[in-house]
């Protein structure tokens, strides 16, 4: 998407283009009981196989235990906005590694069985028997994470004599404000052969229209206005606060289960088992700000309570001198505890805290994060865990946004690629959290207005790659290229970003597979780019922010100058006179400068 033709030090272009048209899945679907034959269809592509991710299409057995002792408890039983819950199995008779845990969202959820949607399942081949769970599992964890469980080294008497001894067994996990009460309930059988033992009574959140998640973007390049984003369970129009004294008020939205794409003889995830109520989405848009400068706002209202008040930083205005910022693509969000979930990114939760680390210090002016934002491809709860996520960064700098196929593709949608990526969102949940400035025709509208003399350094953020040493086959679209890379050498664009291949890799400066430039050592040894008689963009893939990465699977690329498969980010400043990029993992591994 395009950000507004004003001036700026750089220009950057965040180009929705994306689509992964392959996935290939080590797993087998040999252990899955048949009736989850069709949930792998459904579960293929946007969110591979496991045993937990079809867990709710597994017929449910009944479970040979008269044990009366068996009970699940949580501690505390009314929740705040972002806490750890104590979950305690008691009265176990004998331990074993199949044992597990399930959060459930509503409470309400029936666990034994779906009768009333019998007919619907229907469409999707479930004929000899009704799915497990009405809705999917929030996350679910083993007893066995407790390193006491399968010994028995906690006890508990059942009789005043001791005679009946059973076992305990304690987990942790992890909770935000989704709004609609939890549960727990202790399965046993493992993923595979599940049978329901007992499960908790419901906990609550203490405010369920706690405002929530607050997240900042620009609106332009003024550095005068910016949008605030957040969350709550009320549909009332809320207030942003802020600058001593100014105010807006909010334009509320949200989305419903029938705005989610599907298919007739297999529903989408988004639209039947990974559904979950978004609540309400509310924006304001903060003006009379000043570029470069700092401000403190609070939000939500006097009926549904405020946020705590959250220091912000203003960019600079376009045509600065200097500006900086750190770019990702494919983050995604991992579990806070020892949960399993549908879909994890492992890296993504290492690559936000040093990314939190920087934007404390105070210099970051921007975040990018182009594409594969979330990875809820369907299952609507874990958006939130994204936004509680990324909230401590993106409630301080604006943290711009470009969608990929894991929020866009779905068959029959509109999308360029007919792939079920976004299991059933199409795109829907993420233009409605992340609302980017209006998209502008690259070419006439963007691009050509750009004044080079004010604006030295034009940087292009898309999502799907052009160039890339890892299965190029399936993360290259040729029609792409062979459109939009003309543009970037006619409107000299100084450096490409791309994410959706799982790593990091460096081109020379590259035209239609050829290296029409390479840098040189500076006295420091880093390699340098000279544009002063411009050849052609550097590209590089910055995906590897969060997604289980990609090896190469080819050297021979004569324009390809560094591969790195670590997870990490790039931080890019860039003044009147260079551009210096570097990627971090731990320490900066690349780096390189585009001088004129």
């Amino acid at each position: 998407m395009g950000l507004s033709s004003s001036s700026w030090v750089l220009k950057l272009f965040l180009f929705s283009l994306f689509a992964r048209l392959g996935y290939s899945s080590t797993s087998s679907t040999s252990s899955l009981h048949p009736i989850a034959t069709t949930s792998f269809l459904e579960h293929f592509n946007h969110t591979a196989i496991s045993d937990f991710r079809v867990v709710n299409r597994r017929k449910l057995l009944t479970c040979p235990d008269p044990n009366p002792y068996l009970e699940i408890s949580a501690s505390p039983d009314s929740m705040s906005n972002s806490q750890y819950i104590t979950v305690t199995v008691s009265g176990v008779f004998v331990p074993d590694s199949s044992d597990w845990v399930a959060m459930i969202s509503p409470s309400t959820t029936d666990v034994t069985d779906c009768p009333s949607s019998e007919a619907y399942y229907l469409q999707t081949g479930d004929t000899s028997d009704l799915p497990l769970l009405c809705q999917y599992p929030v996350k679910a964890q083993y007893v066995s994470n407790d390193p006491n469980y399968l010994s028995c080294a906690n006890t508990q008497c059942q009789d005043d004599a001791c005679l009946i001894v059973t076992c305990i067994g304690t987990l942790t996990f992890h909770t935000v404000n989704i709004r609609t009460d939890i549960a727990f309930v202790f399965f046993t059988g493992g993923f595979d052969t599940p049978c329901i033992l007992t499960s908790s009574s419901p906990l609550n959140f203490a405010n369920p229209n706690m405002p929530l998640y607050g997240h900042l973007s620009s609106v332009d390049s003024s550095g005068a206005s910016m949008r605030l984003t957040w969350v709550s369970g009320d549909q009332a129009p809320q207030q942003v606060q802020y600058g001593g004294g100014m105010s807006q008020t909010s334009v509320v939205t949200t989305f419903t289960q029938a705005n989610m794409c599907s298919n007739s003889d297999i529903p989408s995830p988004a639209a039947d088992f990974g559904w979950h109520d978004p609540g309400f989405i509310h924006t304001a848009v903060m003006t009379g700000l000043q570029p470069s400068s700092t401000f403190s706002y609070i939000y939500g209202s006097d009926s549904v309570g405020w946020s705590d008040q959250i220091q912000f930083q203003t960019p600079p205005v376009g045509g600065s001198d200097a500006v900086y910022f750190i770019a990702y693509a494919d983050m995604g969000k991992a579990p806070l505890d020892a949960s399993v979930e549908h879909y994890i990114q492992p890296g993504s939760i290492s690559v936000i805290n040093a990314v939190a680390d920087e934007v404390n210090s105070g210099n970051v002016n921007s975040i990018f994060h182009i594409g594969d934002i979330s990875y809820a491809t369907g299952f609507l709860a874990e958006w939130e865990f994204f936004l509680d996520l990324i909230n401590p960064v993106a409630s301080q700098v604006p943290y711009m946004t470009a969608i990929g196929n894991h929020e866009r593709d779905y068959i029959d949608s509109g999308s360029v690629y007919i792939t079920p990526d976004s299991g059933g969102e199409c795109g829907v949940a993420y233009e409605t959290y992340f609302q980017m400035p209006t998209p502008q025709w690259m070419s006439h509208a963007d691009m050509a207005s750009v004044d080079r003399s004010s604006t030295p350094w034009l940087v292009f953020m898309g999502h799907r790659p052009m160039y890339t040493s890892s299965n190029a086959d399936t993360s290259v679209d040729s029609s792409f290229v062979d459109s939009v890379e003309p543009l970037l050498l006619q409107y000299q664009v100084d450096l490409a970003l791309f994410g959706h291949v799982h790593n990091y890799e460096r081109t020379c400066a590259v035209y239609q597979g050829q290296c029409l430039a390479l840098p040189t050592k500076d006295a420091n040894g880093v390699d340098t780019y000279d544009n002063s008689n411009y050849n052609a963009p550097v590209q590089a893939i910055i995906g590897m922010a969060g997604f289980a990465l990609d090896n190469f699977t080819t050297d021979s690329n004569s324009w390809s100058l560094v591969r790195i498969s670590e997870f990490g980010y790039v931080r890019v400043n860039a003044t009147t006179s260079e551009l210096y990029f570097e990627f971090y993992h731990y320490t900066v591994e690349d780096n390189f400068r585009i001088t004129k």
